[in-house]
């Protein structure tokens, strides 16, 4: 069984006492077949390895926040963004570009009557309202910080409008809120399109099989079945 970086690791639950990001791949890398070892969290300190697969998040600033991994070797970083799967590319690093995928059935089990106008939903710590590039209502809820995951999925459930990115917004769609964008990176709610965990196993293994065979690069919505999967 390859070595996996991942929330269980007790370096990182010491860590989360102050910084929770949503976990990458718990739910993918048991349907994936690799001899490499996972890296789904990606942080300097929790020490990655040689030829590892990486999930990374959306970052342009390499030599701020990765700058560290040059030191490994053969390492495939799965990017869940366009923009930063170019840039690893653009680093000479092997790279997929994996979308954002979340455990539909689970999910659709916190679905309730739609009574409540708009909420926001992600990390209460990243979200400023005096950030420019942030622009949210005054009447839009926010969630009390600090919540367990399922907490924040009935949170999110009577909402008819969700101010979310990444997985939190392919939640609230999975939930059936509407999207709101509200940030310059995503200017349209049509970047969000629900994918399974399931469905980004078989992308990602795909993926793997190239990268193995030789390629540099992949990106996965080239693969014909990935429109049938979202």
């Amino acid at each position: 069984m390859p070595r996996i970086i991942d929330t269980t690791d007790p370096n990182y639950v010491a860590y989360r006492k102050i910084f929770h990001p949503k976990s990458s791949g718990a739910h993918i890398i048991p349907n994936v077949q690799t001899w490499r070892p996972w890296d789904t969290l990606g942080m300097k300190f929790l020490r990655s390895a040689d030829h590892a697969i990486v999930f990374i998040h959306h970052c342009l600033s390499w030599d701020r926040v990765y700058s560290w991994l040059d030191r490994y070797k053969d390492q495939v970083l799965v990017c869940s963004t366009r923009p930063t799967y170019e840039w690893a590319i653009s680093r000479g690093k092997k790279a997929i570009f994996l979308p954002l995928s979340i455990d539909v059935d689970h999910v659709r089990q916190f679905q309730a009557k739609k009574t409540k106008r708009a909420c926001y939903a992600g990390n209460r710590w990243a979200f400023k309202r005096e950030d420019e590039n942030k622009n949210i209502p005054d009447y839009v809820d926010f969630p009390p910080p600090n919540l367990p995951r399922e907490e924040m999925l009935r949170f999110i459930a009577p909402y008819k409008e969700c101010y979310a990115i990444g997985r939190c917004a392919l939640e609230a769609l999975c939930l059936g809120c509407e999207i709101k964008p509200f940030y310059h990176a995503y200017p349209s709610a049509a970047y969000w399109k629900i994918l399974s965990n399931q469905d980004a196993a078989v992308l990602l293994q795909k993926a793997l099989d190239d990268i193995e065979k030789g390629v540099n690069a992949v990106d996965c919505h080239d693969y014909l079945e990935y429109n049938n999967m979202v």
